[in-house]
């Protein structure tokens, strides 16, 4: 008897002990970066750079012919913009805690094909709200609202 109930409290113990978060497909591919490649998560390592959306939520981004992936540049004083799939979009960014957020985001209004419509939705919904980023040397990840993996191709002139 003492044995089933030592076991019993042992296995509850150890239960309470474990994760239950399930860990999303950002934080997989952000957690199997190398340590060498993550970065401090700053507003330095951020600023100056332009990132193309190349997943959401774990799924390559399919633009239709004639429009590009959605981008995000970050520049001086901290401040967004960028293409979202359709319309440009601008803000001031934040960063808090290891979390990041566009706020006061504005757009262009154009009407674009409903594919683009849908993917500037969730980019822009998305950025609006906080979101967990993480950072390497090619990539930077955001984990909110929807999960968005955006690889850094900077302007080359």
């Amino acid at each position: 008897m003492k044995k089933t109930v030592f076991a019993s409290a042992l296995a509850l113990l150890l239960t309470a002990c474990t994760n239950t978060k399930p860990m999303n497909h950002s934080e997989k591919t952000a957690s199997t970066a190398t340590k060498e490649d993550m970065m401090d998560v700053s507003k330095t390592n951020l600023q100056h750079h332009h990132w193309v959306l190349t997943k959401i939520n774990g799924e390559p981004v399919n633009s239709s012919e004639g429009f590009s992936a959605p981008t995000l540049e970050i520049g001086e004083a901290f401040t967004a913009n960028g293409n979202g799939g359709c319309n440009r979009y601008f803000g001031q960014a934040e960063l808090q805690d290891g979390m990041f957020r566009v706020q006061s985001m504005a757009s262009t209004m154009m009407a674009c094909p409903e594919q683009e419509m849908e993917i500037e939705n969730i980019v822009t919904d998305t950025l609006s709200e906080w979101s967990r980023v993480t950072l390497t040397k090619n990539h930077i990840y955001l984990n909110g609202k929807a999960s968005l993996e955006f690889r850094l191709q900077d302007w080359v002139y």
